[in-house]
């Protein structure tokens, strides 16, 4: 089978969740089949970025936009333009002509056995009737929940209003989209459900068998290592792309609300963010006891030093790899339900779940005094004894 597969954004390097889901996907998919990944980009040309596609997929295409790189007040005026569209902005960015006629002439002319859109933010570049080609919706969250929750802790009311906006219109474009694709792939059966009541919403017939499901994993070969190794200090880890708006409210909040309790309980504990491009909001939260590292060449050494893993999500959708990654290190994880939604995890067995700051940081405090507490979580999350 050829199959054609449509990335917006770079796919290199694989620096964030989202990325990780495509690339590994992409390498297995390849395995077996002939593959041809078209990624493009905004901003000026990079034939070093060009390049190193290349020599992971070598039937890659790469294009530049030839649009640059938005900012501040050019931001800004971009989102005016597109405000009174259908779309949501979130999409409509990564709209561009060069990349949907070169989609539609191969879609048209039957080139490819199946194209797959990754995510929402190509759907733009596709034509709403694909021809001789079916074409896959591979959604990686449900969008327009992550956007509702976005507008609910927005931290001012300008963006409140915003987001609001931006998760209408998100959920009327998602409906859309769910009930236009050939087929659709979701990331867990939570997300499944949601998106089989968009088709229903849209007067779509609910066929159960337009939606499968390929589960969040991740490559447990680079974690082994780390697996069982306990830590010898009290250091609490958050790990996340700190540019993204659901990690940043995730480590306001538990800096704001949870972390005081720790530290009073646990004078001697430290709790490091791990991420790249932290946010203005991110690194303002860095003190004596909070550190912030920007980006690192690799997670796995600050995961085998963490004793306590935390995703304090309030934002978010589809499935979160962290914790995948924290368990296949053998790691004691603390996450609200958010956090780990669509996971196949259990609250206190091989994860703990509070969803207040006051019972979120009892859990984090009682993982960092109670160490055979903390083994036994350890030991359940470690993947090398299924």
């Amino acid at each position: 089978m050829h199959i054609l597969w449509v990335k917006a954004g770079r796919l290199l390097p694989v620096d964030t969740g989202g990325k990780s889901r495509s690339y590994n996907l992409l390498r297995h998919l390849a395995g077996r089949h002939k593959v041809t990944l078209l990624t493009y980009y905004d901003g000026p040309r990079d034939m070093e970025y060009e390049l190193e596609v290349s020599r992971h997929f070598a039937d890659a295409m790469t294009l530049n936009t030839e649009k640059g790189a938005q900012a501040g007040v050019a931001r800004a005026v971009d989102y005016l333009r597109w405000l009174p569209t259908f779309a949501p902005y979130a999409v409509a960015k990564h709209f561009s002509p060069k990349v949907r006629r070169l989609i539609t002439r191969w879609l048209n002319e039957a080139v490819f056995d199946v194209a797959v859109c990754d995510f929402l933010a190509p759907s733009l570049n596709f034509p709403r009737h694909f021809a001789k080609t079916p074409v896959v919706l591979f959604q990686h969250n449900v969008e327009s929940a992550l956007w509702r929750r976005q507008a609910d802790y927005a931290p001012n009311l300008a963006k409140r209003a915003v987001f609001n906006l931006e998760a209408a219109k998100m959920l009327r474009y998602e409906r859309d989209a769910v009930a236009r694709f050939d087929h659709v792939i979701a990331v867990s059966e939570n997300d499944r459900a949601q998106m089989m009541q968009m088709m229903v919403r849209m007067m779509t017939p609910a066929d159960p068998t337009r939606i499968s499901v390929a589960p969040t994993g991740v490559d447990l070969r680079q974690y082994w290592s780390e697996a069982g190794v306990s830590a010898t200090e009290p250091l609490v880890i958050f790990l996340g792309s700190m540019d993204w708006e659901a990690n940043v409210d995730g480590v306001e909040y538990f800096c704001r609300e949870i972390w005081p309790q720790v530290i009073a309980a646990v004078p001697a504990a430290r709790f490091r963010i791990v991420g790249r491009n932290p946010d203005a909001r991110v690194r303002k939260l860095a003190s004596d006891s909070v550190e912030v590292t920007g980006t690192v060449p690799s997670v796995i050494g600050h995961l085998r030093e963490a004793a306590v893993f935390v995703v304090p999500l309030r934002i978010g959708g589809g499935t979160r790899l962290k914790i995948y990654e924290a368990m296949a290190s053998g790691k004691a994880v603390v996450s609200t339900t958010v956090g780990a939604e669509g996971l196949d995890v259990n609250d206190g067995r091989d994860i703990l779940l509070a969803d207040n700051a006051e019972s979120f940081g009892q859990a984090v405090i009682k993982l960092l005094r109670d160490a055979e507490m903390r083994r036994r979580l350890e030991q359940a999350a470690d993947c090398r004894r299924i």
